[in-house]
């Protein structure tokens, strides 16, 4: 395989592609060790770990560690295909992230989902695999002052709104958190870092993200009957599960009819941001 020169690492992992694409190195199949496969393609060990660092970070292998070799993964979804929201989401910022200037616009009934899957992209920061100069992040999120369409208790409101109170406390408490998150990277990173968020006078039926002009993605929230523990209390009540909603992918580069829904989102979007939305208070 080496014949005249030395192979490089991006050419290694082209020719292991090659044997996963084909079926020679199937799901679950272990590949050789490192010294088999630096014997095989005659290079060094070094040369080796760099080409099954490319296809692990590509997701085609599992379970690398340095005690025993690797296994090929289970295959990607197609892109594009709906994935339960916090599943899809956190790969799609770590993407948008990898820009010099990064712009994140989000309308949710709660900052859960984005907070979590914003792990993602600030862990690859720290680790220094990628490193944006700018990010601006603008978050629409429902009025504490606003009587919701969820959740809400089965019964009804009363004057004691234990199930709204609880929807608050979690929206500020979130919102705290994603803020700290993202405005640390200027402290520890020196990234320019802008975190704004404004109130929606009322309940959004959708969650959309919006990634630097280019990708919208929708998720629907579907409503279900659930109890939970509220204050000693154990409360019914109709909920929107947000995080196992399927988000759907729009990006402007697959044909016009994407484009489009991109870009009347992101108008949606800004038209909301510049007119009827206050400033979010944290009470």
């Amino acid at each position: 395989m080496n014949g005249s020169r030395k192979l490089s690492p991006q050419e290694i992992a082209d020719a292991l592609r090659d044997r996963i694409r084909t079926g020679a190195l199937k799901t679950g199949d272990r590949l050789p060790t490192q010294a088999e496969l630096a014997e095989e393609f005659g290079v060094e060990r070094g040369t080796v770990r760099q080409a099954l660092r490319a296809l692990q970070e590509d997701g085609l292998l599992s379970n690398v560690s340095k005690g025993s070799p690797p296994r090929i993964a289970e295959p990607l979804p197609v892109r594009g295909e709906p994935q339960p929201t916090l599943v899809g989401l956190a790969p799609r910022l770590a993407e948008a992230f990898a820009a010099p200037h990064v712009r994140v616009d989000a309308a949710c009934l709660t900052a859960e989902t984005l907070m979590l899957a914003l792990g993602e992209p600030v862990r690859l920061i720290h680790e220094g695999r990628i490193r944006p100069e700018s990010i601006d992040v603008r978050i629409l999120l429902p009025s504490g002052d606003i009587d919701l369409a969820f959740p809400v208790p089965v019964g009804g409101r009363g004057e004691d709104d234990l199930v709204h109170k609880r929807w608050l406390d979690q929206r500020n408490a979130q919102v705290r958190v994603l803020r700290h998150n993202l405005q640390a990277l200027h402290a520890s990173h020196g990234i320019d870092v802008e975190v704004t968020f404004r109130a929606l006078p009322f309940t959004p039926p959708v969650k959309l993200y919006l990634l630097n002009g280019t990708e919208a993605l929708i998720a629907y929230y579907t409503l279900t009957k659930r109890e939970e523990e509220v204050e000693n209390r154990t409360l019914e009540m109709y909920d929107a599960l947000g995080a196992k909603s399927l988000l759907f992918s729009f990006e402007r580069r697959t044909d016009r009819r994407d484009a489009v829904f991109v870009d009347q989102s992101q108008r949606w979007f800004d038209a909301l941001w510049d007119t009827i939305t206050t400033d979010l208070t944290l009470s």
